[in-house]
């Protein structure tokens, strides 16, 4: 009798719908309010290192001297609490998670340099 009930189920998904998607071809769509990874705009950010104050992980390191912005992206937890405290609003979160690697690595962002300002011209009026 297990020969029948194993050609029944075997019919049954042989006609049915596959249960899983063809991962390659088809890209997984995260839900709406997924958190998936840390993204920064390094262009607004102004290296205050608020996000690395409220990191409870500690993943993040920004250098101000060196105007470098780091993640531990296998450190991080994905609590949001850098987005929230983040005072220029440069960071977000991404709705995909970061790609499995053999070795933990961290992600280091350059800012790049501010031009110099100019002086202001001598016998023109300010204002």
């Amino acid at each position: 009798m297990n020969i029948m009930n194993f050609t029944r189920v075997a019919l049954k998904n042989l006609f049915s719908k596959p249960a899983t998607r063809p991962y390659p071809l088809a890209p997984r769509e995260y839900p709406q309010r997924t958190r998936g990874h840390v993204a920064i705009e390094m262009d607004a950010c102004i290296l205050c290192g608020m996000c690395m104050r409220k990191c409870p992980a500690g993943a993040i390191e920004v250098d101000r001297a060196a105007r470098t912005w780091s993640i531990e992206r296998f450190g991080c937890i994905q609590c949001n609490s850098c987005v929230e405290s983040c005072p220029k609003n440069c960071l977000r979160m991404e709705p995909s998670y970061p790609q499995p690697d053999a070795q933990k690595r961290v992600d280091t962002l350059q800012k790049p340099p501010e031009p110099p300002k100019q002086p202001p011209v001598e016998g023109t009026k300010a204002g």
